[in-house]
This record gives C-alpha cells, structure tokens and sequence, in this order.
C-alpha cells in the first residue's frame, strides 16, 4: 500500500539511525520495521501501574558558616577542600 504522511524530525532522525544501523536498510524498510517493533512492545509490553515515587525528606541541620554564603562561594570553598585532600594524598 502506498500513503503520504508527515514524520516529526525527531521520527525521522531515528528511521536515519535505523538505515545507518549497517543492515543496509532502504528508507521503507526501516519505517516499516520500527513500525512492527512498535506495535510488539504495545501489544506484549501493557504498562504496569506503579505506586507514585515519594521523596522522604530528611532534616540535616542548620549549618551557620555556611548560611550566608552564595553558590559561588560555596563551590569554591568545596574546591579548595579537595585541592588540599587530594594534595595532603599524594605526600
């Protein structure tokens, strides 16, 4: 059967990466494969209902020193402990 259709980019970048693949797929054979692995998956693969993800959250205390601080500072603070770990290391 012949049809027109309109693929999104991203459909046909992946039928791209299927002819690529080294099979020496033509455009046609490549549509009409991940069309059939798509209806597998649908088919044999039902979604399994899972229970919702909840997050417990933990109080890790307050830490003054570092309250005030801003990102950056933050972050440099943290590198310039590992600096002097891993420089105290190699001693």
């Amino acid at each position: 059967m012949r049809t027109t259709i309109t693929l999104d980019d991203d459909v046909v970048t992946t039928i791209r990466e299927e002819m690529k693949s080294g099979d020496g797929k033509t455009f046609k054979e490549a549509v009409n494969e991940l069309i059939r692995l798509g209806r597998y998956f649908k088919k044999d693969k039902a979604a399994v209902k899972r229970k919702p993800f909840k997050v417990k959250a933990k109080n890790l205390g307050v830490y003054e020193h570092l309250k005030h601080l801003q990102p950056s500072e933050l972050l440099a603070m943290l590198d310039d402990e590992e600096f002097l770990r891993k420089a105290g290391s190699e001693k």
